[in-house]
């Protein structure tokens, strides 16, 4: 077909030829836990040298403040920035553990997973919940038990197992440094966070689905994980870590999770990074608390971001102060302009409904929820356009984001 010059631009102009960044080759998922691993950390500068940056830093922006993301194709290098200063300044390093110091097999319904580092073996036992059938069958991942904290006859009625992640085998919900199971692995490496170890954990686990492999019955290309509170951040910090993971639904996380440090710093009696948990961080994260957090090169939308372009969906619950929704609510806005960016917006949404208890998903949110699973663990074609936060409408976003 020839077309007269003059209309060729002008479909050209409108978008209707394909571009090599369509949406359509960016993908849902990935068979890599990081795919971004090859990218060398940008510099880290201390406390002291660090500007004060007092909005939501640019998540586009490279480290090195010379050049932006345009296109997708950029997004891989800068995610591995952004994991970069998250491991660096808040959690420490997630352990890098090659396949071949991972075993597997299936007792039963029970994956068993050996990890052998350094002489000492570290076993995680995840039992799993299977619908009746032969499978392969999309999952859940469930922190300590089968869907967390959400209502299992969602993934019942769906035909979608149910995975128990035993996160106090890699360690306990308020480590003793030192002296949980994952440091005789990793002796050295003490300032290591729950954040990093919890996450790690859930990578192995999933390098266990993948040896055992059809054995497991388990579409590892629709995988899922959630969790809520202290369990929903793990979950989102696991989501972020490893790109095997689908769709990554967190419930109820809080500060220290999808709550933007910075803007947490200005609310009421909430948790901000100086009033944490620092068992689950790094110690030395201590210092940048009050207004050193504006000292921080990035912030918890970032977090939120790295699940791009991967499936994310936010609970929040107001009713409940200390979860910092507000901080919360900021920080979806700000991050789901990652997956506008890249025209990929329906993979992201946020949920903060009040009037029900801590980790009880009311039956407003189902629909929500089911959207996201039908869509993102069994592709359907359903609308996920989720963005729920009538409490939070007076809210000035835009003063924090001048990206």
């Amino acid at each position: 077909m020839h077309l007269p010059k003059s209309i060729l631009t002008v479909l050209l102009a409108v978008g209707l030829f394909a571009s090599c960044d369509t949406t359509k080759e960016i993908p849902l998922v990935f068979d890599k836990e990081n795919t971004a691993s090859s990218y060398s950390a940008p510099e880290m500068p201390g406390i002291n040298e660090l500007p004060v940056v007092e909005t939501l830093p640019d998540p586009f922006m490279f480290s090195n403040g010379k050049n932006k993301v345009e296109k997708y194709s950029q997004w891989e290098r800068r995610r591995a920035e952004i994991m970069a200063e998250l491991q660096n300044y808040e959690i420490g390093w997630k352990p890098e553990t090659p396949r071949k110091c991972v075993k597997a097999r299936m007792s039963g319904d029970t994956l068993i997973v050996d990890v052998t580092v350094n002489g000492e073996t570290l076993t995680i036992h995840a039992n799993i919940q299977y619908p009746e059938g032969e499978g392969p069958f999309p999952a859940i991942i469930g922190i300590g038990r089968g869907a967390g904290s959400l209502p299992q006859q969602i993934f019942q009625e769906r035909n979608i197992a149910m995975i128990s992640f035993p996160f106090w085998e890699v360690m306990q919900h308020t480590q003793k440094r030192g002296e949980e199971p994952l440091n005789r692995l990793y002796p050295d490496n003490l300032e290591m966070g729950n954040y990093a170890a919890w996450p790690w954990g859930v990578s192995r686990l999933i390098d266990g689905l993948e040896i055992v492999g059809e054995e497991s019955r388990i579409d590892l290309k629709h995988l899922a994980i959630s969790g809520c509170s202290f369990a929903g951040k793990m979950a989102l910090w696991s989501g972020a870590f490893d790109e095997r993971i689908a769709l990554t639904i967190a419930q109820e996380p809080g500060g220290g999770g999808a709550a933007a440090w910075r803007v947490s710093e200005t609310l009421g009696h909430v948790e901000t990074l100086g009033n944490t948990n620092f068992a689950w961080f790094k110690e030395s994260m201590r210092q940048y608390s009050g207004e050193n957090v504006n000292r921080l090169p990035m912030d918890h939308h970032e977090l939120c971001a790295l699940v791009a372009p991967r499936a994310l969906l936010v609970f929040g619950n107001p009713d409940y102060e200390w979860l910092a929704d507000e901080a919360g609510y900021v920080s979806c806005v700000a991050a789901r302009k990652v997956w506008e960016k890249f025209g990929i917006e329906d993979r992201m949404g946020y949920s903060f409904i009040d009037g029900h208890m801590h980790c009880m998903l009311p039956q407003s949110q189902w629909p929500e929820l089911e959207a996201f699973v039908d869509k993102f663990l069994l592709g359907k074609d359903v609308p996920t356009d989720v963005q729920v936060a009538p409490m939070f409408e007076d809210v000035d976003v835009e003063k924090w984001i001048n990206w």
